[in-house]
């Protein structure tokens, strides 16, 4: 596939995907808000993780994810350094925030031409970088409903997930 036609097929920038992404994550940050203190680490449904340990697995595949894409170097799944888990809302707030200054940062350095490498990412998924941005994208989504049926269960609005300002 040429540059030319990997151009002129341009659907979405990468400045536009890193939007959407960030625009997701801030929904995520409002249902992590949304939680009381105590329930975020502690209440699920049918045997599901609380939210705070779904969150915390969004960060630790986001956090390594844009160093992988970055370097090229990842680390298996599990293996991939990692913070401990964060102990009150205040703390994982605080990673969250971290992860995405870290994402505007870093996101820069992305040619274009890495979206459509082929790596095989934490040692399981294999596909484009463009497929891995949207696994990560997709993972969260899928957990941020797990949060969504949480706080409905407790009585709690959740955050309109299509405002994602």
């Amino acid at each position: 596939m040429t540059q030319e036609l990997i151009t002129s097929a341009t659907v979405i920038t990468p400045q536009e995907l890193l939007e959407h992404w960030q625009g997701h994550r801030r929904v995520t940050r409002r249902t992590i808000e949304a939680f009381p203190e105590t329930e975020l680490f502690t209440f699920s449904v049918g045997g599901m993780r609380p939210f705070a340990e779904l969150a915390l697995e969004m960060f630790n595949m986001g956090n390594p994810g844009i160093d992988g894409i970055i370097t090229g170097q990842w680390k298996p799944y599990g293996e991939q350094e990692t913070v401990s888990a964060p102990k009150t809302k205040e703390a994982l707030l605080y990673l969250w925030d971290e992860l995405t200054e870290k994402l505007n940062r870093l996101w820069p350095q992305i040619k274009p031409e890495r979206f459509h490498e082929v790596e095989l990412a934490f040692g399981q998924w294999e596909g484009t970088i463009q497929f891995l941005l949207f696994y990560f994208i997709d993972n969260e989504i899928h957990h941020r409903a797990q949060g969504f049926v949480y706080l409905r269960a407790l009585g709690i609005e959740p955050p309109h997930f299509w405002d994602r300002s």
